[in-house]
């Protein structure tokens, strides 16, 4: 009989032990595949890009499943719902493609872009997208004013892992933060595969409507391009790219593999570059035509304050890295042309200071370099004779408010907690 009792006892432990390690592992979050998800008839992954004249001009881009047209209905918003009564419709130009996803060879769907043109300044417009039967809700959006009008953006580093599940609340935190922001920035490797349509999913799923209603304005990461040598020295990046994005096509002109990945548009007193730092970095017949194309940008700017973007850092806040290359590239115009901010990613750390052409500087007597990381994966943050703050193992994202007088950069945590502020300042005459 004791042997009995001792024999249920331990069963009892065991299977109260194996319980609690059950429960426990339901509660540890995990990465999981995401399955591949195809197009569906309903109009998705539905983003807005500025163009190069963002006062009169919008880009809209979305999927479908293949086979679908695309066209977009739009009308000056009104308080009143009559705005639905005579929208203008545009026809889009679809691409019906077929693609080799990582998750299947054979993948299908059609992709469609359209540019509104003509628009007014500094007005809101609504518009649904779909291909006549099935129609997106009606969204809204804000086109540039002509003047030199206050405005902010945000500026984020790589989401690049588990970017649904874990960099998403960077994102998401931002826009609780600026809600109003007239667009966003996205440093380079907004995700981690290059050709895996389920995280560019989770990407599209991390923002939702608010890519549809603030324009996303990206520049490529290495993790855009793929592991071939082709690619990784610029001779073309991945097919999702151009067709999930309608970016400026104002890039240097005897290099086709530039066309929407180095790019520049002029926001009310800003103008905003976008590098593609993999040409910079390994193609040397792209270094020369973007130096060549960015000194003529610079030399000929109309805008108050000019702002670069880029994946490479110039100057990196993780002890093992190092880009020279980009460097040697860049920072001769950057000290030439006065540029005010350097936006990066790639070193998934925070750090930011002000360099000059003899090295680290006061804020406005050199450019302001930044470096930040949206998503989870961390790296080391080095001591770092250039930087005024840094941090470490730290999710962040930018503010950054424009006006004539002042540049005002503020960065917070995930957790909207204040990160780091610096104000810079221009003469208004």
């Amino acid at each position: 009989m004791m042997t009995s009792k001792l024999h249920a006892l331990t069963l009892a432990l065991l299977l109260g032990t194996a319980a609690f390690a059950s429960a426990k592992a339901a509660e540890t979050p995990t990465a999981t595949a995401v399955p591949l998800a195809p197009a569906t008839v309903q109009p998705e992954r539905i983003i807005l890009n500025l163009t190069a004249d963002p006062a009169t001009e919008m880009a809209i881009s979305w999927r479908s499943a293949p086979g679908l047209s695309g066209q977009v209905q739009y009308a000056k918003a009104t308080d009143s719902p009559d705005y639905v009564k005579a929208p203008m419709t545009l026809a889009a130009v679809t691409d019906d493609a077929t693609l080799a996803v990582r998750e299947d060879p054979a993948f299908r769907a059609a992709y469609h872009a359209a540019v509104l043109k003509d628009l007014e300044p500094d007005t809101v417009y609504a518009y649904r997208v779909g291909d006549g039967t099935h129609w997106s809700e009606w969204l809204q959006f804000h086109t540039a004013a002509k003047t030199d009008a206050p405005f902010r953006f945000i500026y984020l580093g790589d989401m690049q892992n588990n970017v649904l599940s874990e960099a998403s609340r960077t994102l998401r935190m931002a826009f609780r933060k600026a809600g109003d922001a007239a667009f966003v920035i996205h440093a380079g490797d907004l995700i981690n595969r290059h050709d895996s349509d389920a995280e560019w999913g989770e990407w599209f799923a991390s923002g939702g409507f608010l890519y549809a209603q603030t324009p996303q304005m990206p520049t490529p990461g290495n993790h855009e391009y793929g592991k071939d040598e082709a690619a990784r020295a610029g001779s073309s990046i991945n097919g999702q790219w151009r067709r999930q994005f309608t970016l400026p096509e104002n890039g240097p002109t005897d290099v086709p593999a530039s066309r929407e990945t180095n790019w520049y548009t002029d926001y009310q007193g800003l103008r905003l570059i976008s590098i593609d730092s993999m040409q910079v970095d390994r193609d040397p017949i792209a270094r020369k035509a973007i130096i060549q194309w960015l000194d003529g940008l610079l030399a000929n700017n109309p805008s108050r304050w000019t702002v670069l973007f880029l994946h490479f850092p110039l100057f990196s806040s993780e002890p093992g890295r190092d880009n020279p290359k980009v460097r040697a590239a860049l920072k001769p115009l950057v000290d030439k042309y006065k540029v005010d901010l350097v936006l990066q990613g790639h070193d998934h750390g925070y750090a930011r200071g002000a360099i000059g052409p003899d090295g680290p500087a006061a804020d406005d007597a050199g450019a302001t370099y930044a470096v930040s990381v949206a998503g989870p994966k961390m790296y080391d943050v080095g001591s770092l004779p250039w930087a005024k703050k840094s941090a470490s193992r730290t999710q962040a994202y930018q503010v950054i408010d424009v006006s004539p007088a002042t540049l005002t950069y503020n960065a917070f945590t995930a957790t909207g907690e204040p990160l780091d502020r610096v104000v810079l300042h221009k003469a208004v005459d």
